[in-house]
């Protein structure tokens, strides 16, 4: 079994916290700091020691935000001397989150400041919500920065719905304004930032899919392979839809020229076993086509209802009349995402967005009692 997330915050990494935040505070209290920032610890989840530790720093740094600040940053690594760094900067970045807002300016560079060293992409999300106009004033300063941590931040921070991190929902309900830091950043030399840029963009499609289908449209003609490799990752939630213009964007024609054949090889799976399954995809028209196939599993959930889960399967090209074979093995095992549960399930086969054949299939459960 994979070690616990929570396991990442523990009592040797407070501990380092402690000698670290003392050599540039000499009247920092080590003691209290620990013993507060280790009390009930083991009982807690990740976010919870986080926010212990959190508490911790308010009650052992000064109440001065701007002197507390100025210990943080000199407590960051520099040539070669150790600092605060990895998780221990996740409480730090609550600890400038909850303290910081009425010292605007001062807390967004000691987050820039702090982002090379883990992230700060949660730590500057509060600064965004409570004044999103003077935040992003900063924040689109620095997409020229020399460091890609930094560049990186100023899109994966202003990401309207990143994952486990508060929302934006001004931005959910209206992007256009990160919109200029997306395209700023999107011809980025480091795969990191590009990557933030396309999760950015796939979390606005999920509100506004005409607009990001329209801003790929914009962008895609004459693109590097870099950025044509970016525009795709950012439309994945837009192609599984079978979104028309996102298709068009990359060359996928409707579906209805396109027949599709599915055959599973057995109607019940053993949890713990695989889906297999074979697909046959014929191009019926006079002109070459390209082909993008998914397959959506309908999975049971405690209710009894099917919720689909979209996964990517192949793309190809297929002249007038010719037909590709394609075997899968979808696997039915424990995830910690999901949980299954025994009953008729579904398959779907997606050709260019379209469903174009499904079948049902059982899903079982070992017996709890071997005898």
């Amino acid at each position: 079994m994979p070690e616990p997330l929570k396991n990442l915050l523990h009592d040797a990494l407070i501990g380092d916290m402690a000698d670290r935040l003392a050599a540039n505070a000499p009247s920092f209290e080590k003691a209290r700091f620990v013993k507060l920032a280790t009390d009930g610890l083991v009982a807690l989840e990740l976010m919870e020691r986080s926010a212990l530790i959190r508490d911790a720093l308010f009650a052992t740094l000064p109440e001065d935000f701007p002197e507390a600040a100025a210990i943080l940053k000199a407590s960051l690594p520099a040539s070669g001397r150790p600092g605060l760094t990895g998780w221990m900067l996740l409480p730090v970045n609550q600890f400038i989150a909850a303290r910081g807002p009425d010292h605007f300016e001062l807390s967004l560079d000691l987050l820039k400041a702090l982002t090379p060293h883990f992230t700060a992409e949660y730590g500057i999300r509060p600064f965004i919500h409570r004044d999103q106009q003077r935040a992003l004033a900063i924040i689109s300063g620095w997409i020229g920065d020399p460091d890609q941590h930094v560049r990186r931040l100023a899109s994966e921070g202003t990401r309207p719905r990143l994952p486990w991190a508060m929302r934006l929902p001004e931005l959910i309900k209206d992007p256009a304004p990160i919109l200029p830091i997306l395209t700023a950043l999107m011809d980025d030399p480091e795969d990191y930032v590009r990557r933030s840029v396309a999760n950015s963009l796939n979390d606005i499609a999920k509100d506004h899919q005409d607009l990001v289908a329209a801003f790929i449209a914009c962008h895609i003609k004459g693109a590097s392979s870099e950025r044509r490799r970016l525009l795709k990752h950012a439309s994945r939630t837009l192609l599984k839809k079978g979104h028309t213009q996102a298709l068009a964007n990359f060359g996928f024609a409707a579906a209805a020229s396109l027949q599709c054949e599915l055959r599973l090889v057995k109607g019940e799976v053993m949890f713990g076993e695989g889906l297999d399954f074979a697909i046959r995809v014929t191009n019926g028209s006079k002109a070459a086509q390209s082909v993008m196939i998914d397959y959506a599993i309908h999975h049971v959930k405690a209710d009894g209802s099917l919720s689909p889960k979209v996964f990517k399967c192949k793309t190809i090209m297929l002249a007038p009349w010719q037909s590709q074979a394609i075997e899968r093995c979808h696997a039915m095992r424990p995830i910690t995402t999901r949980r299954y549960y025994p009953g008729q399930h579904r398959i779907a086969i997606l050709v260019n967005g379209a469903e174009s054949a499904s079948e049902s299939f059982i899903l079982k459960m070992p017996s709890s009692n071997p005898g």
